[in-house]
């Protein structure tokens, strides 16, 4: 396995404060101990991304499993590996995200996977994750589908998120590493050290396949 080209933090080694998130991280994941065990360099940057994920992740006032599709959407388009094989642990017990969806993802448009409301939120990460331009007949589309509240949090979401998975994807982290023995919060085929080689040894795992890129906004 690969090594970090940031050190991992020993859970141990921090406050009683720290090693109950290190825990709760370890049972439910999103995020898994291994990202956090790099931001306790610094609490601050540990305590930031911890309330961020749990005050407009977790809860917020926009649909949870609108908010992972787009969180795994990142994922596959920046090619972050190690969110990518994650999954949140109540929108998967809330069926509200099935490993059906997450694999047309990148063709998220045209799929029968999802709805509506679910397309007009994966244009919206489409649109802020590869920078294209947006006219009125896309942000009609947000309206029509979601308050100007919602909007707010799931753009800031798409935001926080995309720019964390560009840094973990430089990073070489890798799961199973901090806190081993438990495999909250991931995705089919990664609950164990084992499981993780062996499906990223499979031809078709996920992070051989380049997404295409676009040059225009789903509207």
């Amino acid at each position: 396995m690969k090594r970090p080209r940031i050190s991992y933090i020993d859970p141990a080694t921090t406050d009683a404060a720290m090693q109950a998130e290190f825990a709760r991280c370890a049972t439910y994941g999103t995020p898994r101990p291994e990202s956090q065990a790099i931001r306790a360099h610094v609490p601050a940057a540990f305590w930031s991304f911890a309330n961020t994920w749990r005050d407009v992740f977790h809860t917020g006032i926009a649909d949870h499993g609108i908010k992972e599709l787009c969180r795994l959407y990142v994922s596959r388009s920046v090619m972050c590996e190690f969110c990518g094989n994650q999954r949140s642990m109540k929108a998967a017990g809330a069926g509200t995200v099935i490993e059906d969806h997450v694999r047309d993802l990148i063709n998220f448009e045209t799929s029968p996977q999802y709805d509506e409301k679910q397309k007009a939120a994966l244009s919206y990460a489409e649109a802020i994750t590869w920078d294209l331009p947006v006219d009125d007949k896309f942000w009609a589309r947000l309206h029509r589908n979601f308050s100007e509240p919602e909007l707010v949090e799931i753009g800031y979401f798409i935001a926080i998120t995309m720019g964390q998975q560009r840094w973990l994807r430089t990073l070489d982290i890798e799961h199973h590493q901090v806190l081993v023995g438990q495999g909250g919060s991931m995705a089919p085929g990664y609950e164990t050290e084992d499981a993780l080689k062996r499906t990223k040894a499979d031809p078709e795992y996920w992070a051989k396949k380049k997404p295409a890129r676009t040059d225009q906004a789903a509207e």
